[in-house]
């Protein structure tokens, strides 16, 4: 497939391989396996998010994926001091920062960065300092994008969870808006994301998106991969996504 214009990313998050390896306890399966065979099927970085009460992915798999993987790492971690410390001591290639409940079974929806600005943007410079790419998973809210930018990140993921979970003309509303958030993101300098709840129905429209660079998915594939196999659901989602980018950049696909 020829590709023009700006290549899309794929970020497969693998914490759910750890949430079928805990439920029993022991090694298996292992999420770093998981890794590396994400890395064959085509992947371009590998997500994992460190929970503060470590419900899947663990403080050993983040060492093992920092030190055994090739691609780059990018670490989901709410902005607290304990997982500062875990980013400053791994020095993950990109560190995501997502606002985390202990309640909630997946993350609910985006940083709220206009009411916190004061109390991320020291892990926003510290990160940054360090080296490390930093994130902030946000909702498709131009609100939130300009907070972002004052606070120093680079780089923000737009939450597709409402796009995914909507139907009919709801979900032409929740594409527009990550349309036009994609849009004040690049305007504003920001390198723009975006994840969660993806799948083979719903990828599409947000890969054709031309100013998103990068998606992560995660828990659809690890499901689909009890049916198909995990190389095989990434390799078909990453036909998706090349398909659908390379139809907005009006090419034909091989």
């Amino acid at each position: 497939m020829a590709h023009t214009g700006r290549s899309l990313r794929l970020g497969v998050n693998i914490d759910h391989v750890a949430t079928i390896r805990n439920a029993r306890g022991g090694r298996h399966p292992d999420p770093v396996r998981a890794a590396r065979l994400a890395a064959q099927a085509g992947a371009d970085g590998i997500t994992a998010h460190l929970r503060e009460d470590r419900r899947h992915i663990s403080d050993e798999d983040i060492r093992r994926l920092s030190t055994e993987i090739d691609l780059p790492l990018n670490l989901e971690m709410a902005a607290t001091a304990e997982m500062l410390a875990v980013a400053l001591r791994h020095k993950p290639h990109a560190a995501c920062l997502v606002p985390e409940k202990r309640a909630e079974v997946t993350t609910e929806g985006g940083l709220d960065v206009i009411g916190g600005e004061s109390h991320l943007q020291p892990f926003v410079t510290r990160l940054n300092d360090a080296g490390i790419r930093v994130s902030l998973f946000i909702d498709p809210d131009l609100g939130q994008l300009d907070a972002a930018v004052r606070i120093g990140a680079p780089v923000v993921e737009l939450h597709t969870g409402s796009y995914c979970e909507a139907e009919g003309r709801k979900r032409d509303t929740e594409l527009r808006r990550l349309v036009e958030a994609a849009a004040h993101a690049e305007a504003l300098g920001l390198e723009c994301h975006a994840g969660h709840g993806l799948s083979y129905e719903t990828v599409a429209p947000v890969a054709a998106i031309p100013t998103i660079l990068e998606l992560n998915i995660g828990h659809f594939l690890v499901g689909e991969a009890i049916f198909s196999g995990l190389d095989s659901a990434i390799k078909r989602m990453r036909a998706l996504m090349d398909k659908a980018r390379a139809e907005s950049h009006g090419e034909k696909s091989a």
